[in-house]
C-alpha cells in the first residue's frame, strides 16, 4: 500500500497544480410553442400551447467507470460544467443521475473533475490541494442538460377531452421543474357558443374536437 501511495503522489506532482474555475453561466432562453398561426393536432393529455423559460447547461456523461491512475475512479453518471480556462473545462456531479469519484484509501479528497480539450478523451481529478491527476482514453461524452432554477417557469394548456358540446382544458404552471398546484385549473368551454377559447391570454380556434383528439389553430400564446 505504501508503494501505491508513493506512485499516486508521484502522479500528482507530475500532473501539476490546477484550481477549478467557476465562470460558466448556463443558457437561459424563452420558448413559445406551437408557433402562432399554425394548425396542430393533439390528443387527450397532450399540450395545446406551452410557454416559459428554459435553462440548459453543458455537461458530460461518463458512460462506464473511468480509472484515473491508481488513485481515483470516476463513476458513471452526469456532471455539470462549472467553468473553463485555457483549453480546460471543469465539472461537478449533477442531477438524479449524477456521477461521482471513488478514491483510494490514502488518496486526497477531490473537489472537481476536469476535461482537457486535447482530442484524447482526457479526464482529470482535481484534488482539494489543486493537484490534477489525468488519464486519456476515458469513456465520456459531452451532453446538454436541463437544470432547475428559480428562473425556470412554464405555462401549459392541456386537452382533457370532449363531452357533448363541451371540451375540458387544463391549465398548469411549473416553476423550477416543480408543479405549482395552487395555480392549476380545469375549465370547460361550450363550443356551441364559440369556436375560439382563451385562458390567460392564450387563444386557440377549435377546428375539430372529439373525446380522443383535437385539431386547432393557435391565435396567441400566454401574455
Amino acid at each position: 500500500m505504501r508503494k501505491i501511495f508513493l506512485c499516486v503522489l508521484g502522479a500528482l506532482i507530475i500532473s501539476g497544480c490546477t484550481s477549478p474555475k467557476y465562470n460558466y453561466t448556463p443558457k437561459t432562453e424563452s420558448f413559445s410553442e406551437p408557433s402562432i398561426g399554425t394548425v396542430n393536432t393533439a390528443y387527450v393529455g397532450d399540450s395545446l400551447v406551452s410557454q416559459g423559460v428554459k435553462i440548459t447547461l453543458d455537461g458530460i456523461r461518463v458512460t462506464s467507470p473511468a480509472n484515473v491512475s491508481m488513485a481515483y475512479t470516476i463513476t458513471p453518471g452526469d456532471f455539470k460544467k462549472i467553468g473553463e480556462d485555457a483549453g480546460k473545462e471543469f465539472y461537478q456531479p449533477f442531477g438524479t443521475q449524477a456521477g461521482g469519484v471513488d478514491k483510494a484509501a490514502l488518496a486526497d479528497m477531490w473537489q472537481a473533475i476536469m476535461v482537457k480539450n486535447d482530442g484524447k478523451q482526457t479526464l482529470c481529478v482535481i484534488t482539494i490541494f489543486s493537484a490534477a491527476v489525468c488519464e486519456s482514453g476515458m469513456p465520456f461524452k459531452k451532453v446538454e442538460m436541463s437544470t432547475a432554477s428559480d428562473a425556470a417557469f412554464q405555462q401549459t394548456l392541456l386537452y382533457n377531452g370532449r363531452v357533448g358540446n363541451k371540451i375540458n382544458i387544463g391549465y398548469r404552471e411549473a416553476s423550477s421543474n416543480m408543479a405549482r398546484p395552487a395555480f392549476n385549473n380545469d375549465v370547460e368551454y361550450d363550443l356551441s357558443e364559440s369556436k375560439v377559447i382563451g385562458y390567460k391570454g392564450a387563444r386557440i380556434e377549435i377546428i375539430e374536437a372529439t373525446n380522443q383528439s383535437i385539431k386547432y389553430k393557435v391565435l396567441s400564446n400566454f401574455r
